[in-house]
């Protein structure tokens, strides 16, 4: 995971692909879908919403960016862009309002095609990147449809491609996926092929069924008891990341800065994982070493996060592109733990007694709540996410074709960091408020999250060797 300005950007020929005329045309035509947004698609566009009302522009679109080696087809690149797009049906729907009601739209398949526009040469680096970010902002609008930009920046030896979306249609996972698909797609093209893909999962679908499910509770469920519980713990408010972070509670919403690095290496992250293997694995691990981390830095006795799961619990959701990610309430009681063995063993029992509470949208939950969460930040709170990347088709060339997740960098008050396993290593990203003291206790963070991962890493070894 990185931001525009870390992936690499070459200059070269600009080429954008963005949905044809004629297919926003009829969408412009279309009824309703019956199908339902989901909570958390409303949620962060009534968000957008608001924080746009209060006079601010926040874009906060996901990305991915790969090369494709060798001279490129632009034709046959179209055409992969376009059948990829056709598998997923979520890129073809879009949201428009009733009063104050958000209703969805969706385009028949035959209705969509790629509109391809030659942009031009850009000789510097620089210049490309601003601009490349400058047209995200504007073409994956929370608050516009469509919502995706593609683009590819040409050279003779190779075609780099840039692929933004709104939020609402994708998650890490989804964009982890694209250039393995894309890949696929483009290599079937250039051999004549029609690669004719298993039926993939709609994310409408799903978009429907949960809210469903989530319709049929009330304030009386258990759910909404446990988050009002640790919601009354977090002063009445969605925690942050519980260190200073210089914010100023009466200044307007502060600009963010991004931070990433690499944690430790592949033979550090293998160790680390087969130590807290016993206690549920690296994500017991990830999360013991940040809330111990936070205790050092803060004095905090008890840490307070909400950690993200996947929704995806069937099967056939494994391929779908959508934003497939719940968050549980995690309450870490870390003055209670003489030692890493000891945080590990609250961090299991605190993600054992709460992930299932992840199934169940939280705007949803807000909502049953009764208070005002009228948000002023487009993150509701913050979050320590933990992805095994290592299985996602593709992954072992990601640092051969420079592939990334990109994650837009604009404004926010909360903290968000991604641990990231790769074939290489643990990878640390987070991006947090740009303040002196935000940047200065998020480096400590990353810093004593690497000391304890690198200690835990020897011990494992050393435990190896001994057996």
């Amino acid at each position: 995971m990185t931001d525009l300005q870390r992936c690499e950007i070459r200059p070269g020929r600009l080429v954008e692909w963005t949905l044809h005329p004629a297919s926003v045309g009829a969408a412009r035509a279309l009824p309703d879908d019956a199908r339902p947004p989901a909570y958390v698609q409303e949620s962060h566009i009534r968000t957008a919403r608001t924080v746009r009302e209060d006079g601010l522009f926040v874009p906060t679109w996901l990305g991915t960016a790969f090369d494709i080696p060798g001279w490129v087809e632009l034709d046959v690149l179209q055409g992969a862009l376009e059948a990829w797009m056709l598998r997923h049906e979520t890129l073809r729907s879009g949201f428009r309002w009733a009063g104050d009601e958000m209703r969805r739209f969706t385009l028949d398949a035959d209705a969509v095609a790629l509109h391809r526009e030659d942009v031009g040469e850009f000789a510097d680096a620089v210049t490309l990147t601003r601009y490349l970010q400058d047209r995200f902002d504007v073409e994956a609008d929370a608050l516009s449809w469509p919502n995706f930009l593609f683009a590819a920046v040409v050279r003779d030896d190779g075609t780099s491609v840039y692929m933004a979306f709104d939020h609402s249609n994708v998650d890490a996972y989804s964009i982890h996926r694209i250039t393995a698909e894309i890949h696929e797609l483009y290599e079937a093209g250039l051999d004549g092929c029609v690669v004719d893909p298993e039926p993939v999962a709609s994310y409408v679908d799903f978009c429907a069924s949960e809210r469903t499910d989530a319709d049929r509770i009330d304030d009386t469920h258990t759910v909404v008891a446990r988050w009002r519980e640790f919601i009354a713990r977090c002063d009445g408010k969605l925690p942050n990341f519980p260190v200073d972070l210089g914010l100023d509670p009466e200044g307007p919403l502060p600009e963010q800065k991004f931070a990433q690095e690499m944690l430790v290496d592949g033979a550090d992250a293998a160790a680390f994982e087969a130590y807290c293997r016993p206690y549920g694995g690296s994500l017991v691990g990830v999360v013991a070493a940040v809330a111990l981390a936070a205790r050092e830095i803060s004095g905090l006795s008890v840490y307070r996060t909400v950690v993200p799961f996947h929704t995806r619990v069937k099967s056939r959701w494994a391929d779908s592109v959508g934003w497939y990610v719940g968050g549980a309430p995690v309450e870490i009681p870390v003055a209670q733990a003489a030692d890493f063995d000891g945080a590990l063993e609250l961090v299991r029992a605190a993600l054992r007694d709460t992930r299932a509470l992840s199934r169940m949208p939280i705007a949803r939950v807000l909502r049953l709540l009764g208070a005002d969460f009228r948000p002023t930040s487009p993150d509701l709170y913050s979050i320590v996410s933990y992805v095994d990347s290592r299985g996602i088709p593709g992954a072992e060339r990601w640092q051969e074709l420079k592939a990334y997740g990109l994650i837009r960098v604009s404004y926010g008050d909360q903290v968000c960091a991604w641990v990231t396993r790769v074939h290489e290593g643990l990878q640390f990203a987070c991006r947090l408020p740009d303040t002196d003291i935000a940047n200065k206790n998020m480096r400590r963070c990353a810093e004593l999250m690497r000391e304890r991962i690198v200690a835990v890493a020897r011990e494992a070894e050393a435990l190896a060797v001994r057996v």
